[in-house]
């Protein structure tokens, strides 16, 4: 096991009607606030009524700023930023899932920076300084709601890039599976995916004597691959939709991840996929993650073993090993067909005429990966090997 450090600041608040009292955790920090959503679920769920009441109950002034769409953009940041400053305001809400959640992590880095925020996302630059922040969750599956990072899109180079910081962490997140009950069936499957895919990425590393945390991976997606098609088929299943929402927030706060290496090639493959296309995030990850799988198992197949037997039940005492890798890769990607994802580029329209693109740009930063480190090349083949 290597050597970690572990620090998750944010409170979580997780219950029944938990969002009718978010007021009384704002007023905490601050009375005049932005109060950052997507579009009209929240108020046709009735979201925005319960948490705009709550806030003034408790005397808190908020600006609102909506409009968030999925692989949220730099121009809305910008417009974050600008009415933090005019208004003066020393805290946001996000009420929303992690596009949302990211937004609002972005203005509240950009809002105490003199320059301009995407220096963060692109140069590397470490912010210094930070709003506070808040969280409502609706949708289960980025687990932005108590992580240190952030992913922004720049429409105009369909650049795809993330922040990570200690800064970045909010406050408190209010999770409340109730408020998934409306969610659309694209959102729930490509959450599902995310989650999965968070797992994976810490899962599928080459540490040995991880076993604790191999196990709490194991367990997590077990949790997520029983209860997930449960709530699509039981929309109001309270306690199903709790499984998916805690799941998703353990999946990435960090803790399954500590005393092992992470990966993460998967995620940077797909951001340009997203970039691009403009595909949700979860839905690329469900394509990319199987591809990413085919083309590295051979690396370190005994971790492939471990997840044929441990996650799939698939015994390998009679087969040799390339074939219980590859029936586990199978069973994943039937896990995702069933709850309705597609598992080929092509399927959702995207062709291979950006592949060389794409591939130099998952790289610019240098190699992906720790299970096993990739070229361009090597990501370029991925992308053959997803269409």
């Amino acid at each position: 096991m290597n050597n970690f450090i572990w620090y998750n600041p944010t409170r979580i608040i997780f219950g029944k009607d938990a969002h009718k009292s978010v007021g009384e955790e704002v007023v905490k920090y601050s009375k005049n606030i932005l109060l950052h959503y997507g579009g009209k679920s929240i108020r046709a769920a009735g979201t925005y009524e319960a948490v705009t009441k709550s806030l003034t109950e408790a005397g808190v002034r908020y600006t609102e700023l909506g409009g968030v769409k999925p692989n949220p953009r730099l121009s809305l940041v910008y417009q974050g930023i600008g009415l933090c400053r005019k208004e003066k305001i020393d805290f946001i809400l996000a009420v929303g899932g992690g596009s949302v959640i990211d937004s609002a992590k972005a203005i509240a880095v950009g809002a105490c920076y003199e320059g301009d925020v995407w220096d963060f996302y692109e140069k590397g630059i470490r912010p210094e300084k930070a709003l506070k922040t808040g969280v409502v969750l609706t949708i289960p599956a980025a687990g932005s709601e108590s992580s240190d990072g952030s992913v922004i899109t720049k429409e105009d180079t369909q650049d795809k890039c993330s922040c990570c910081t200690e800064w970045m962490y909010p406050q408190f997140a209010i999770l409340n599976p109730e408020l998934c009950y409306t969610l659309p069936e694209h959102q729930i499957r490509a959450g599902g995916a995310d989650i999965l895919s968070h797992i994976m990425e810490r899962y599928f590393v080459p540490n040995k004597n991880t076993d604790l945390s191999d196990r709490l991976c194991e367990g997590a997606m077990r949790a997520l691959m029983e209860n997930l098609p449960r709530v699509l088929r039981e929309r109001e299943n309270y306690d199903a939709w709790a499984e998916v929402m805690w799941t998703g927030n353990v999946a990435h706060n960090g803790l399954l991840g500590k005393g092992r290496e992470e990966d993460w090639a998967s995620h940077g493959i797909e951001h340009e996929l997203s970039g691009i296309y403009d595909i949700a995030h979860g839905a690329g990850l469900a394509i990319v993650f199987p591809a990413w799988m085919k083309y590295v198992y051979r690396k370190h197949p005994e971790r492939f073993v471990q997840f044929a037997e441990r996650v799939f039940g698939i015994r390998g005492e009679e087969k040799d090993t390339d074939e219980v890798c590859l029936t586990a890769i199978g069973a994943l990607e039937i896990f995702f067909h069933e709850i309705g994802l597609s598992t080929r580029l092509r399927d959702v329209g995207i062709g291979r005429e950006n592949f060389d693109v794409m591939a130099e740009k998952a790289c610019r930063n240098g190699k992906l990966g720790s299970f096993m480190s990739l070229t361009k090349e090597d990501v370029r083949e991925i992308y053959e090997i997803a269409w």
